[in-house]
């Protein structure tokens, strides 16, 4: 138990939090200005580097390299809320692909056809789907915050059950960490070597896209099993085993739409949060009627106590 805490402390704690943070950032900010220069120098024919990509022609696309590496510190904070708050760590579930989506919106910005014909031409549709669907989810994702902050306490209910999750979900983040550096290294190192360097062939943008977040949902996926298999040993209520399911479907539909692209992987995804939002308002409508139930019943055996 030293051990997990000492790995605890030295990868997920409040301190190393606020270090992987300025760390990204700062990588962040000078990947961006190494992809302007070399847009530029691309532009005025000093160097030549794969002249066909879309990452490369103009210069709003240098902001998708910085958010590369700020979708890289969104997947630490999922780790690191993992073990202090189920609904936090989902949030940031749906932050990561919202990212992602944003991410794709400003490469998309760099090859917008400005015509009549908007809805004929296939990069401007998926602009406009993204650009939607940002919106919706940014909207989906407030009220999942806000629903998921909601806390009904119950003195009756054992403190001690809990904590012993809190350790299982603590474990789970420890190895989570070092599991998805492995992942993460070993996607980039592969696509480094197989990435031929011309200025004909460089790898397309909806492979970039996908890149490592396919993986990562799909561990998600496993994990959200996991906890909901350890949750039987702590709990039977049918309305937290239902919530803790339907979280793991909405990460299922995640992991789906990275297989298909334009209006269907915007429906999955839109689809996705909008069901783990109703379910965790269903979940806290149980959750109230519960407490409720237990406060009648609490003020009952008082009155009877008292006569």
């Amino acid at each position: 138990m030293k051990i997990l805490t000492s790995l605890f402390q030295a990868l997920l704690s409040e301190r190393t939090r606020v270090k992987v943070e300025k760390t990204i950032l700062n990588i962040a900010l000078l990947s961006f200005l190494i992809h302007l220069v070399i847009i530029y120098l691309q532009k005025f024919n000093i160097i030549d580097i794969g002249g066909n990509s879309e990452l490369l022609k103009n210069p709003i696309s240098a902001i998708y390299t910085p958010f590369s590496f700020i979708l890289i510190y969104e997947v630490y904070l999922l780790i690191y809320y993992l073990p202090k708050s189920f609904t936090t760590y989902i949030t940031k579930q749906y932050e990561i692909i919202t990212l992602i989506i944003i991410r794709k919106l400003f490469k998309d910005l760099s090859s917008l056809e400005l015509t009549s014909n908007w809805f004929e031409i296939k990069g401007d549709l998926k602009f406009t789907y993204d650009i939607v669907a940002s919106l919706l989810l940014f909207y989906l994702i407030f009220q999942f915050q806000k629903y998921g902050k909601q806390k009904f306490e119950d003195k009756t209910e054992a403190t001690d059950f809990i904590q012993r999750f809190v350790k299982k979900k603590k474990i789970i983040a420890v190895l989570l960490l070092p599991l998805f550096f492995v992942m993460a290294s070993y996607t980039l190192i592969n696509w480094l070597t197989g990435t031929p360097i011309s200025s004909t062939q460089l790898p397309i943008l909806e492979s970039i896209n996908n890149l490592f977040f396919d993986q990562f949902f799909t561990v998600l996926i496993l994990v959200d099993v996991v906890l909901l298999l350890i949750s039987f040993f702590y709990t039977d209520e049918f309305h937290k085993i239902m919530r803790n399911s339907g979280f793991i479907i909405s990460t299922i539909l995640i992991r789906m739409s990275f297989g298909v692209s334009g209006l269907v992987n915007v429906i999955l995804i839109v689809a996705a949060v909008l069901f783990g939002l109703m379910i965790i308002i269903i979940h806290n409508k149980y959750e109230r009627d519960i407490l409720s139930t237990n406060e009648k019943m609490q003020k009952l055996h008082n009155d009877e106590n008292e006569t």
